[in-house]
């Protein structure tokens, strides 16, 4: 579903990344790790044209290396960053509806000529909206409260439901287990595994080596910019290049 080839980060003499390259598949978590430094995030902006950078990147087959990151959510690129992120003077439901646009807006013409039809359709995008947000572990009891207000674990859950919108086809996650732990980490493994098992390709930037043992599927490790693993948690745990890079001792 999502493929990058060779990308390339610098920042002036500064190489961030060189030569990265790596897929996932539709129904798949992707876990990328390594130690701080070493690339990850400079990864996603160059995957998501935050930053420029050599490579390419394909969606679906589809090369979408040249368009800009306000195209990418369109072709079902989407990504959630490392801080909570929505609008703090919207409630949690306007939020939601705000990352709606597609089928929660009305235009002028509709609102002035149509009102009827405008909040019919405003009724049935409340409706998906609760349901989406009722889908990602954001309760009901939430929806009227402003974000700053709920639960930080909710929080946390929150911005990977607005990341999604509208549906993704692929979903990057930076650090989506930070600050978590107990019952709100386990809620957020139950999520991963219901978004793979929806057909989601997933991408999972995490220092929690519990968590991303528990759900990946296959793991990058990254290391000074360069890629120096790739392999299944069980492969990525016993091999000797990780554990001196990333855990800072080798079997």
């Amino acid at each position: 579903m999502l493929q990058v080839e060779g990308l390339g980060v610098r920042y002036g003499a500064l190489v961030a990344l060189e030569e990265v390259s790596w897929q996932v598949g539709a129904g798949e978590l992707l876990g990328i790790i390594g130690p701080n430094g070493a690339g990850k995030s400079s990864c996603y902006d160059a995957v998501t044209a935050m930053t420029p950078r050599s490579g390419r990147v394909r969606l679906a087959g589809e090369d979408i290396t040249a368009l800009p990151p306000d195209a990418l959510a369109g072709k079902g690129l989407k990504r959630a960053f490392q801080q909570n992120a929505f609008f703090h003077e919207l409630t949690v439901m306007d939020n939601m509806l705000a990352v709606m646009h597609g089928t929660a807006g009305s235009s002028l013409s509709m609102a002035t000529f149509a009102p009827w039809r405008a909040e019919a359709r405003r009724r049935a995008a409340l409706g998906t909206a609760a349901a989406t947000l009722e889908r990602f572990g954001v309760g009901a009891e939430f929806h009227d409260r402003l974000p700053t207000a709920i639960p930080y674990g909710t929080q946390r859950m929150l911005s990977v439901a607005l990341a999604y919108g509208e549906g993704a086809r692929a979903l990057l996650l930076d650090e989506p287990g930070a600050g978590l732990g107990g019952t709100d980490m386990e809620r957020l493994v139950q999520l991963l595994h219901a978004l793979k098992r929806d057909g989601l390709a997933l991408v999972v930037i995490e220092h929690h080596m519990d968590l991303i043992m528990a759900v990946a599927d296959r793991i990058v490790v990254l290391d000074q910019g360069r890629c120096i693993a790739d392999g299944t948690p069980r492969e990525i745990q016993q091999n000797p290049a990780v554990l001196e890079a990333y855990l800072g001792r080798t079997q």
